[in-house]
């Protein structure tokens, strides 16, 4: 998808919560490799997911479509998912994630947000990738992602 109809697309959504669920599980996971990415944006953040509370992932998922909304090809978002918050990325959570939380991921992943899942909270859980929702990317140690990518050049969000 071009910047422009991208663009295009999100203004015609509002980028609402209801829009962003409109999406199946499926369109956001055929498109998660077609991002942004390959162009650097002026603007990059990573948040930290690592709870797993209805309204912190709540404010995370919204604090990621306002950004979007705003900046549209303009930023990217990494959202790194470490401790209990990685039950946002997984197929049957441990913790009671909602399901349009998920589908949310999984809409926002189809703009090109990127969702990291730390491997070290894996192996503690004894998760492989298979427990996971297919836009999730695993990394072997979340905050050293996080870090890495503070340099260079995200600024850093956490709750």
């Amino acid at each position: 998808m071009s910047k422009n109809k991208r663009r295009q697309f999100l203004s015609m959504l509002g980028f609402s919560g209801i829009g962003l669920t409109a999406f199946s599980t499926k369109t956001a996971q055929a498109h998660h490799t077609d991002s942004h990415f390959e162009d650097r944006s002026p603007h990059r953040l990573v948040y930290q997911c690592n709870k797993a509370e209805h309204d912190y992932i709540d404010s995370v998922l919204f604090s990621c479509a306002e950004m979007l909304r705003k900046y549209g090809d303009d930023i990217e978002l990494v959202v790194t998912a470490l401790g209990p918050g990685l039950n946002l990325l997984a197929n049957r959570p441990r913790h009671s994630i909602r399901p349009e939380q998920q589908q949310r991921v999984n809409s926002l992943a189809l703009y090109g947000v990127r969702f990291q899942a730390c491997g070290n909270t894996m192996k503690s859980m004894n998760w492989t990738e298979d427990d996971l929702l297919e836009v999730a990317e695993v990394v072997p140690i979340g905050v050293d992602a996080i870090m890495l990518l503070q340099e260079q050049g995200y600024s850093y969000f956490s709750w």
